[in-house]
């Protein structure tokens, strides 16, 4: 309940509905954005409005849009816009398209005060988590669109591929920072050239357009380190089980543990005859893991680890940078019966902490599944990349909006961390809706009532107009008690 929220003098039989513990909604939506001090972060964040709706009530309503039971920003413009704000469509499209707005910022600081105020930084295991998701899309004029390889669908697909840098504990998930990559197969350029090619939006195109994935994750990373959103695990898939990522594990200084693909890449093994082979995966397993799996305590799994040494130097640097590190290769408990084990039945991982145990490694890479629930939530719930816009900073603005919208799920759910992140979603949904469609029906009963008093004007003249408006003071203030929010301006929540 929000004891902010003043109490006020109702008649009897309204009192005692409000007394209900049934009746009363605990609003979280509000209680998050006034925890999080959002009007705080916004300001901290650069954003700025010269004229119009104010740049908070304007964030607000980007926020809050995809809570609402609605398929778009338009139809939530039709249906529920003036439940909330005097504001017009326009006003959170053009916000969207600003190219001057640092969407990243506001992400990291909503992501550093969560850090700080649930003391994440205690946590026995922090991990930091990197992935991809790609939204499939059509369309020539959709900025930042390409053709990337889908694994989920093996095969090649137009659309926007995201990047996304989480912090992963025991207990929770939290989205850090995503970029947009483009890669160079059918790229769709700018239909408008930016106005200013030093603005963020400017900048974040470059990124997307030249970096590489790994130097795009590099640049994350190195982000999130120095705001103090620190971790000592890297985790990822076999799509960044590469060098150029191994090594910048390194330089992070934090133990990196990737999944590896079954590729050419060769490791440094010493056999039992003291001599130092070059083997691949495949060579590595038929050479030392091949009839010597051994069941790993506690869990469905039978393993092999082998400690060899990787030369991660890359690109145009000719000398060597070996480094030691732990290759665990794994398959499944109940294969082991197989006459014939294939590629596909066993999986390989690479720690770059060359003493870690088989049991720590799995435990710390299944944390990776946060990211996985993130980007499913995002999808089906969040508004990923479904503002129905083309321009590339409109786009940016949704992936940071969407993980925004998960961070404020983390900060209802703590406490109570019997609630998965998908009920505390429906619960604040259902609230917003239930808001929403209370105030749509008020509108329709004060319709119905303003016109019968106006049927009495000739009788009592300007006393119609005073009896109309101590009838909507009570409504508004029935309202603010029994759904703790100011419904109609929300000032009491932006302060």
């Amino acid at each position: 309940m929000n004891n902010d929220t003043k109490t006020r003098l109702f008649p009897s039989l309204i009192d005692d509905v409000l007394k209900h513990p049934g009746q009363c909604v605990d609003n979280v939506f509000a209680r998050v954005w006034k925890g999080l001090s959002f009007s705080r972060l916004i300001q901290r964040s650069g954003f700025k409005k010269r004229s119009g709706v104010p740049i908070i009530d304007s964030v607000f309503l980007l926020v809050l849009w995809k809570w609402i039971d609605v398929s778009s920003i338009a139809v939530f413009a039709k249906q529920s816009l003036k439940v909330f704000s005097e504001a017009k469509k326009d006003v959170m499209y053009e916000l969207l398209k600003r190219e001057d707005v640092d969407w990243r910022g506001l992400n990291t600081n909503v992501a550093k005060t969560l850090y700080t105020q649930q003391n994440i930084s205690s946590s026995g295991i922090k991990a930091y988590v990197l992935d991809d998701s790609i939204k499939k899309r059509r369309g020539k004029k959709m900025e930042g669109v390409s053709c990337h390889f889908d694994h989920t669908e093996g095969r090649h697909v137009m659309g926007q591929q995201v990047l996304t840098l989480g912090l992963v504990t025991e207990k929770l998930f939290m989205p850090l920072d995503s970029q947009i990559y483009v890669s160079d197969s059918k790229a769709q350029g700018l239909i408008r050239a930016f106005k200013d090619k030093r603005s963020t939006g400017a900048k974040r195109f470059d990124e997307a357009v030249d970096q590489s994935k790994p130097e795009i994750a590099k640049g994350m990373l190195g982000r999130a380190k120095r705001v103090g959103i620190k971790a000592d695990y890297l985790v990822a898939d076999a799509w960044f089980g590469t060098k150029p990522m191994i090594e910048t594990a390194l330089s992070l200084e934090v133990t990196g543990i990737f999944r590896m693909k079954k590729n050419k890449m060769k490791y440094r093994f010493l056999s039992q005859k003291g001599q130092i082979e070059a083997l691949d995966a495949n060579e590595l397993y038929h050479k030392a893991v091949k009839g010597e799996w051994k069941k790993v305590r506690g869990m469905p799994y039978r393993a092999v680890t082998i400690d060899v040494e990787l030369d991660i130097a890359s690109g145009k640097s000719k000398e060597p940078n070996i480094i030691n590190v732990r290759l665990l290769f794994v398959r499944g408990a109940t294969e082991q019966s197989k006459p014939c084990v294939g590629k596909k039945d066993w999986a390989l991982f690479l720690s770059t902490d060359a003493e870690m145990s088989t049991t720590k490694i799995l435990e710390i890479y299944a944390l990776r599944w946060g990211i996985e629930v993130y980007f499913k939530e995002a999808k089906q719930h969040l508004g990923f990349l479904k503002e129905q816009t083309w321009t590339f900073a409109s786009h940016t603005a949704s992936i940071h909006l969407t993980a925004i919208r998960y961070l404020m799920l983390v900060y209802a759910r703590h406490g109570n961390n019997d609630l998965r992140i998908c009920d505390v979603r429906s619960q604040l949904k259902e609230q917003l809706t239930t808001l929403d469609f209370a105030q749509r029906l008020w509108q329709l009963f004060r319709a119905l009532i303003n016109g019968a008093i106006d049927g009495l004007k000739e009788k009592f003249g300007k006393l119609t107009q005073a009896v109309m408006m101590v009838i909507d003071t009570r409504i508004d203030e029935f309202f603010v008690q029994a759904l703790q929010l100011d419904i109609f301006t929300l000032k009491m929540e932006f302060k």
